[in-house]
């Protein structure tokens, strides 16, 4: 059940409202908003009553929670969440560009991609350490030396990293290089690990796994928030499908479906979603009109030398044009590329085609 506070309700009363609950025998998590203060209860109904509740100091209404993802649903939470990672805002208007190559690769080239893509306008800067792939014998990632680079090449242009995490016994590890932790496809379900990282600080990317329903991927995102991180951002990335013309099925369907549905910002990623460079940029621009808070885009400078999935990535001035048409959206839809920490400009236009 949520329970929503009365206006001007005071910390003392909020915090007997939550010793109380708790005294009952539920697990209690606040969410202060800009107009309300509501107090989520998880635990057993059958311990208490809506009249119960309803007569403690400071509570203004009871509301039974129907769907199963009670953290993560809109009657948890209105308003939409606004999740910050090292200071770039995803959510409430504010849009993520994810962008740099599938596995983390050679110092020098991460380099080289790094600078381009950040040029270009992206906010997150993103590569893959630790690789779940499909054969045991493709390349698995560099590991901790990946996430060294990784996080090298984030201190060098001032923008957050954000790494894959496939392992609970590694998620400290991850964790202490990089600003926000990935769940794949692949871990969607991998609740042991939902639950490991639900236990950090770091915002987490939670990507929709490919037999996976919008149901399922909510559940998936209840398991980090009922550990404590309230800090998940929802990501489309296509479900299996008959079809093979794409690698594939972009469900851009899906965004206003999930928006609907709960609290938490949901990003698009058309690489992975289409496997194929000539439809990622109308894909990209397609989920910004559906209402994603962000894009994803895998990106490399020569992708036929790419460790992994160089066949989806884009080449860095194909990027740089399709930031300059996603920037020009933003602003038609009334919502703003979030800016880099020390950057103090918003939107900007896009370098010219990078040589």
């Amino acid at each position: 059940m949520i329970l929503i506070l009365k206006n001007g309700a005071t910390d003392d009363q909020i915090d007997h409202v939550i010793q109380k609950v708790e005294s009952m025998g539920f697990q209690t998590h606040l969410s202060r908003g800009t107009f309300r203060t509501i107090i989520g209860m998880i635990g057993d109904e059958s311990l208490t009553t809506e009249q119960q509740l309803q007569s403690i100091p400071g509570v203004q209404q009871v509301v039974p929670v129907l769907p199963p993802y009670k953290l993560a649903s809109r009657e948890a939470h209105p308003e939409s969440s606004v999740i910050d990672v090292s200071g770039v805002k995803i959510g409430g208007g504010n849009l993520a560009m994810i962008a740099g190559p599938c596995s983390v690769e050679d110092r020098d080239r991460m380099m080289r991609i790094g600078e381009s893509v950040v040029k270009s306008g992206a906010n997150l800067f993103r590569g893959g350490a630790y690789k779940p792939r499909t054969s045991p014998y493709a390349f698995q990632g560099l590991g901790e030396a990946g996430l060294k680079i990784l996080r090298e090449v984030g201190d060098a242009f001032g923008v957050p990293v954000v790494t894959e995490i496939t392992d609970p016994r590694n998620v400290e590890l991850v964790a202490e290089y990089s600003d926000m932790l990935q769940v794949g496809a692949r871990n969607m379900q991998n609740f042991v690990l939902l639950t490991e990282v639900g236990k950090t600080e770091r915002p987490v990317l939670l990507k929709r796994g490919m037999a996976a329903t919008i149901q399922d991927l909510l559940m998936s995102a209840e398991y980090v928030l009922s550990q404590g991180n309230p800090n998940v951002v929802l990501c489309e990335r296509g479900i299996k499908s008959f079809d093979p013309s794409t690698r594939n099925l972009y469900d851009v369907a899906a965004v206003p479906a999930v928006q609907g549905l709960t609290h938490l910002p949901i990003i698009v990623d058309p690489s992975h979603a289409t496997g194929r460079p000539d439809l990622i940029p109308p894909c990209a621009m397609a989920g910004l009109a559906a209402g994603a808070d962000g894009v994803h885009i895998e990106v490399h400078d020569c992708p036929e030398e790419a460790k992994s999935d160089g066949a989806q990535a884009l080449l860095p001035e194909q990027y740089n044009e399709i930031v300059g048409k996603m920037a020009a959206m933003a602003d038609l839809l009334g919502k703003t590329i979030s800016p880099l920490p020390n950057s103090k400009t918003n939107n900007t236009p896009p370098t010219e085609a990078l040589a």
